[in-house]
């Protein structure tokens, strides 16, 4: 979590909000003497999240790192693992150093971000009101934030000793919780960073020509700016917190061949609730027909945006243009695969032939949202 984005507004939300500590099966289980976390665990996202919760639960037995952590996560709403570690004065937190490191790297190749992608655990208190008690002196639980795909109602918990608890995701424990994720405004970033270098190798998001190219765009370009939107659902399940949105806009480019551009949207993180970004959403002169599609999504936690993007371009190179716009809202939905509608880049909403003149309220194909928008001139410098 980047400073700007909360903590998936840490686990649990509301429900996490009251929770009563379980026993796994009745009783806390250590790990198996002389197990690897790294080993029993997969290579995804959830996995590596799960084995650093592990090793960062077994840390604490260090009562100097215990009290470092207790005070960065007290004075902050999330921290870098990776700072936090690396910065460490107590041996244990110089020794988990090299592993948080690792488990980085991990994170990134798992998310197809490379090696550019930095630091991207983070540590937070699963709700505020436990700080309370972490003050106190109360000893914490270290969790993995919990996936939505497999209709789970408990996730796990470890305490010092290496002991796995089982918590419930509605009612509320009586010890406090950190909480290892990922910084999705980040990982968000840098992956559409991805998704454009690919689908540009493939010929799928060439560059924009410049000025001088074209008199309409002589004093500048044409856009389509979003004045304001809201979503009724943005996915995210009560106990993921803030949502991490993208959009990505389709047309057929200058070359008519399909084009995809990438729009960040990390002011749109809650339901219910109306944004008023006068955010750019279409340069029309990256387009051959005045018109484009936009399709709304959101990183859900194991994304892969090298698979994604491969995916995207594999289905959208098949596509011709045949000298007048057709949507291709529905053949880039049906690029990504069915197993990724899960704890993965869910689909949110879509508007179909987004005009280079429309105007006011548009509300989206699955009834999940609307957004007003107005065509925008950006003149030449």
């Amino acid at each position: 979590m980047s400073t700007s984005t909360p903590l998936r507004t840490a686990l649990i939300g509301v429900a996490l909000a009251a929770t009563a500590l379980v026993p796994l099966q009745g009783t806390a289980l250590a790990a198996q003497p002389g197990t690897n976390a790294t080993t029993t665990t997969t290579s995804s996202v959830s996995g590596i999240e799960d084995a650093t919760a592990l090793a960062l639960a077994r840390s604490l037995a260090d009562p100097d790192w215990n009290r470092e952590v207790r005070r960065a996560t007290l004075a902050a709403d999330a921290v870098g693992l990776g700072a936090l570690a690396g910065d460490a004065t107590a041996p244990a937190g110089r020794k988990l150093a090299a592993r948080i490191t690792a488990a980085d790297r991990g994170v990134a190749s798992a998310k197809g971000l490379g090696s550019g992608a930095g630091s991207l655990l983070r540590l937070g208190l699963a709700d505020a009101s436990m700080k309370d008690r972490l003050a106190s002196g109360t000893a914490p639980l270290v969790a993995a934030a919990p996936s939505d795909d497999d209709g789970a109602s408990t996730f796990t918990a470890y305490d010092s000793r290496g002991a796995a608890h089982e918590l419930p995701l509605d009612i509320a424990p009586d010890r406090p919780v950190y909480l290892i994720d990922i910084d999705g405004a980040k990982a968000v970033a840098e992956g559409l960073k991805v998704i454009d270098r690919t689908l540009e190798s493939k010929g799928l998001g060439l560059p924009a020509p410049s000025a001088g190219t074209d008199l309409s765009a002589a004093s500048g370009i044409d856009t389509t700016r979003i004045d304001s939107v809201r979503l009724g659902d943005v996915e995210e399940p009560f106990f993921k917190g803030d949502a991490e949105i993208f959009t990505l806009v389709t047309g057929f480019g200058k070359d008519g061949k399909p084009r995809v551009d990438t729009v960040e949207m990390p002011y749109l993180n809650k339901e219910d609730t109306t944004y008023y970004p006068g955010q750019v959403l279409v340069n029309w002169s990256n387009y051959k027909y005045d018109m484009a599609d936009a399709v709304m999504m959101e990183d859900d936690g194991d994304t892969n945006y090298q698979a994604l993007a491969k995916a995207i371009a594999a289905v959208l190179l098949t596509i011709t243009d045949q000298g007048a716009y057709i949507p291709l809202v529905d053949a880039l939905l049906d690029a990504i695969p069915t197993s990724w509608w899960t704890d993965d880049p869910d689909y949110v909403e879509s508007w179909y032939t987004l005009a280079r003149n429309s105007s006011g309220q548009r509300n989206g194909a699955a009834g999940n949202g609307w957004m007003t928008v107005s065509p925008y001139h950006v003149p030449e410098l």
